[in-house]
């Protein structure tokens, strides 16, 4: 049997040896992972722009972006020595030594993309290095090697020219949708970006026309102002501005009162040190945050940023750099629940005045908002939180409006009565019984013709808003 194995090595020897892959398949391999569609793209070559410390970007898009897409920035570009390195894998200058993945703090630093996508498309990179006298530009066609690096006329900063997109792999071409579709995408893309970084300024175009344009937010109103303008002044009418540190963890943004619960998840925008991305863990503190105030199938909406150490959070966990791993990630899942739940519980339906603090369960104040809206940390004992309603308060003016409304109702709730309220007929009484007290400013405590019950604001407000 030995020979016969032996002889068929020799036939198949030159099939099962092992070599080196071409670089335009390695490139196109690594496409596979990191361009998807257009706004694979666009989220990749905004990433550059935005470590290149630009304050300002302007994207193009035509046909959805399978025809083009431009970006240019006025960050500070690359020289032209460097222009041939930048279309090589894993040439970057964002990592320098080892120890820099451990604490990575640009949006980029893999050296994929570029060489990747010029490998399933035609590439051009225009760029002048700040303080630089002359510009260069390079370009790249999926099929030929890199060109040669020529002079060209172009302001400081780099624009980024990418055509034709999967000319050269009509297989994944065929997968891509519509162009409004496609364009959706990167829409989205470019939104969540400018949620993000509210220093720099952003403009889209589509086919030649103007879609949207925001300037640099310098202040809160501004900020503010950007959130209405690509979340919708409706989100931003039903937000709660959120500001809470602790344990080393800065978590601050907006997020939308339960009343504003969504269909569907596209009104969920999550940043970790600025970088946008979909955890799993993160999904679930913030779920477990609504899950007393939302119906099953309704979901909250938010655009929230969480801060802590680079070193605590590793982002080189998938090409796309859209999943993150926490170094103490149940401290990261309680920090959020506990913070966005105490946020939601600290909003009370029809609350007048200066809000009041919100507690923990052992009474220390975690959010202390004053009246200019900003927030600090309570100190430990600082304490009770006042019930705006109290024990028995006002029972008596509450009933007398029941008893107007369903005269059936007998007196004995009056204030001052200390005779036991009798069982009433089920037409007579109200659904829930009396209101007797508030609980921590989220139960209210009924009593009803056969008992007490709890009763929760905030489920009960949303029951009535949904039906």
């Amino acid at each position: 049997m030995l020979p016969i194995f032996t002889e068929r090595l020799e036939v198949d020897d030159a099939r099962r040896r092992i070599q080196l892959l071409p670089d335009l398949l390695v490139n196109q391999i690594a496409a596979g992972e990191v361009v998807e569609r257009p706004s694979s793209v666009l989220k990749e070559l905004v990433e550059n722009s935005l470590d290149a410390g630009a304050t300002r970007i302007q994207v193009d898009i035509e046909r959805g972006g399978v025809k083009l897409i431009r970006v240019a920035d006025n960050g500070e570009g690359v020289l032209g020595d460097d222009l041939r390195l930048a279309l090589s894998r894993h040439a970057t200058s964002k990592l320098r030594q080892v120890e820099d993945i451990g604490a990575i703090r640009s949006l980029g630093f893999r050296g994929e993309a570029l060489p990747s996508i010029g490998s399933v498309s035609r590439l051009s990179l225009s760029s002048r290095a700040r303080g630089a006298e002359r510009a260069w530009r390079i370009e790249i066609d999926g099929v030929s090697a890199v060109g040669e690096v020529a002079p060209v006329a172009h302001p400081e900063g780099t624009t980024a020219e990418v055509r034709d997109l999967f000319f050269n792999t009509p297989a994944r071409r065929k997968f891509l949708r519509t162009e409004k579709t496609e364009f959706d995408h990167v829409d989205s893309v470019l939104k969540r970006l400018a949620l993000t970084r509210f220093d720099v300024g952003f403009s889209l175009r589509h086919n030649l026309r103007d879609h949207w344009v925001v300037g640099p937010a310098k202040d809160r109103r501004d900020q503010e102002k950007r959130v209405a303008e690509l979340m919708g002044a409706a989100f931003l009418e039903n937000a709660l501005y959120v500001e809470h540190a602790a344990a080393g963890l800065v978590l601050w943004g907006w997020l939308a009162k339960p009343v504003f619960s969504r269909s569907q998840a596209d009104l969920q925008f999550f940043y970790v040190n600025g970088r946008m991305v979909r955890d799993r863990l993160v999904a679930h503190g913030i779920r477990q945050a609504f899950q007393d105030v939302l119906f099953h199938g309704r979901h909250p909406a938010f655009a929230l940023h969480l801060e802590l150490d680079p070193g605590l959070v590793d982002v080189n966990v998938h090409p796309t750099k859209h999943e993150v791993r926490f170094r103490e990630g149940r401290l990261v899942h309680d920090y959020l629940y506990r913070t966005l739940y105490e946020v939601i519980a600290a909003d009370r339906p029809g609350q007048t005045g200066r809000p009041q603090p919100v507690l923990s369960p052992d009474s220390t104040p975690l959010i202390q908002r004053d009246s200019t809206g900003g927030s600090h940390s309570g100190a430990p004992g600082a304490g009770q939180l006042p019930f705006p309603l109290r024990v028995a308060d006002s029972v008596a003016s509450y009933a007398a409006s029941i008893r107007a409304q369903s005269p059936g109702v007998p007196g004995s709730l009056d204030r001052g009565s200390h005779q036991p309220v009798p069982p009433f007929a089920g037409e007579d009484l109200p659904p829930l019984g009396f209101a007797l007290a508030q609980l921590h400013g989220v139960y209210v405590l009924t009593q009803t013709g056969r008992g007490l019950a709890i009763v929760d604001m905030h489920a009960a407000h949303e029951r009535i808003v949904y039906e």
